[in-house]
């Protein structure tokens, strides 16, 4: 397969939203600096010590994938986007004592990797843009067929209800346009951008907790739990103070690990991250 071959695999709305190469930067302002901060703490309680082995599928331009060889994993790093993984390489040269594995395009549904070999698998951006069922199924069983029993998937997915929520606090639900967006959303989590607006996102399923839970056990997945990843936290409209003040960020964080698997409460954050596991042990 070519790299125009890979990026075929996402929709054509999806390759512009990150045609721009913003997603690079994304996880370094507003409230990405809170999705980084939760994802890193939680992979951070479950993952074996380094240096097991981890792949991170979908994992754009390597910003997980680095902070974990800075920690001695061995990490592969895949992505759709070959803009991304262009990005990475880039990156690589910034710090050269702690490189990747590897680094290739490819498809989350057909990984280049032997059986029962990985110690983790990542799955934090391909589950909402694989808008199939099957598609997605087909994901977490080849993440199931790659790891070593015992092994760890973690599998995010967006709230049903982000976009909701999102266009009630920032104000896009005053455009018609999003209304219709946001009742689809809430109908089949089938989220699509028709007209490319940059605030709306792109082409993606959006997630009921219930789903990704019956997902990754329909892969043959031992599910373990569900965690709120930025649960209330992004939606403070004084976010910036919260952050950049440490004693605020601290009491901030420390209520959403409150509420992280409250299943009143999942909907609420912005991404949710399913844990489990090859077998049960």
């Amino acid at each position: 397969m070519s790299l125009s071959d890979f990026d075929s695999l996402l929709s054509d709305e999806a390759l512009i939203h990150y045609g721009s190469g913003h997603e690079q930067e994304r996880l370094s302002r507003g409230t990405g600096v809170l999705e980084l901060a939760r994802t890193q703490e939680i992979l951070s309680r479950y993952l074996p010590a380094a240096p097991a082995v981890i792949f991170d599928v979908g994992g754009g331009a390597g910003i997980y994938s680095y902070w974990l060889a800075q920690q001695g994993y061995e990490v592969h790093l895949i992505d759709a986007v070959a803009m991304h993984i262009e990005q990475a390489q880039r990156f690589a040269q910034t710090q050269p004592n702690y490189p990747l594995a590897s680094l290739a395009v490819g498809d989350a549904r057909q990984l280049n990797r032997a059986d029962d070999s990985v110690d983790a698998v990542l799955l934090l951006g391909p589950l909402y843009h694989l808008t199939e069922r099957t598609d997605r199924i087909q994901a977490l069983r080849e993440a199931h067929r790659i790891l070593k029993s015992g092994g760890f998937v973690f599998a995010v997915g967006i709230s049903r209800f982000a976009s909701t929520l999102d266009g009630l606090f920032q104000g896009y639900l005053d455009d018609p346009e999003f209304v219709k967006i946001v009742q689809q959303d809430l109908i089949d989590g089938q989220h699509r951008n028709p007209n490319n607006h940059p605030a709306y996102f792109t082409t993606a399923f959006l997630h009921h907790p219930d789903e990704l839970k019956a997902e990754i056990e329909a892969a043959g997945l031992y599910y373990q739990s569900t965690l709120a990843i930025e649960g209330p936290g992004w939606l403070l409209q004084n976010f910036k103070e919260h952050w950049n003040e440490p004693v605020r960020r601290d009491r901030l964080l420390e209520a959403i690990r409150w509420l992280e698997t409250e299943p009143s409460v999942l909907g609420m954050s912005a991404h949710i991250m399913a844990v489990a596991r090859k077998n049960a042990v």
